[in-house]
């Protein structure tokens, strides 16, 4: 039986390209995500053995219910990745002050979280691994200004959801790298 892996935000962009690399290498998936459905259909896309669920990541007692579940119907958590966000960016005086609390409440506490909860599991079973993904171009960044963001990479592109699944799934399979950050930015940091 392959290890379990849960991708919070699995149900789309960087979180789907991570939980189709995983399923080809036999992880059993939860594929966590705000919309049920889309969740659902992922989950169904990557054959049998992988299920869905609804969470919403800034909720604790949503998060600690889902690894409930999760650990009934596919045992303990050996791999968790958080791919869940949301991106409310804008200019700061356009800038609604309930969408600055959702994106913090969703991307930063959500994260910390569901790290709170597979830690616990992971400490319980002595061993996991857990990686935490940061910014890259999706639909949920398809709006930013392109052009102007792509100058301040050296590779004049934005990466792409499979490049950094290709980072994640590095991440999980490496027992002997451990609170490490992993720059995937296709030379961002360089030219900055």
């Amino acid at each position: 039986m392959g290890k379990v892996c849960a991708v919070f935000g699995g149900s789309r962009g960087i979180g789907k390209a991570v939980a189709e690399l995983l399923a080809q290498k036999g992880c059993r998936l939860a594929i966590i995500a705000r919309n049920l459905d889309v969740a659902q259909s992922t989950a169904r896309n990557l054959g049998a053995g992988h299920l869905a669920f609804r969470c919403d990541v800034s909720s604790e007692q949503e998060v600690q219910k889902t690894f409930e579940e999760m650990q009934r119907n596919l045992g303990p958590i050996n791999y968790m990745v958080n791919a869940a966000g949301i991106n409310r960016d804008g200019l700061l005086l356009r800038t609604k002050t309930e969408d600055m609390i959702a994106q913090i409440h969703t991307n930063l506490l959500g994260t910390m979280l569901t790290c709170k909860a597979a830690v616990k599991v992971m400490i319980k079973q002595q061993g996991g691994a857990i990686v935490n993904i940061g910014f890259i171009h999706t639909e949920m960044t398809a709006h930013l200004e392109e052009d102007q963001l792509k100058k301040a990479i050296l590779l004049g592109r934005f990466g792409e959801p499979h490049e950094v699944a290709q980072a994640v799934v590095f991440l999980l399979e490496s027992p002997y790298v451990t609170g490490s950050v992993l720059v995937v930015d296709g030379g961002l940091q360089l030219m900055t």
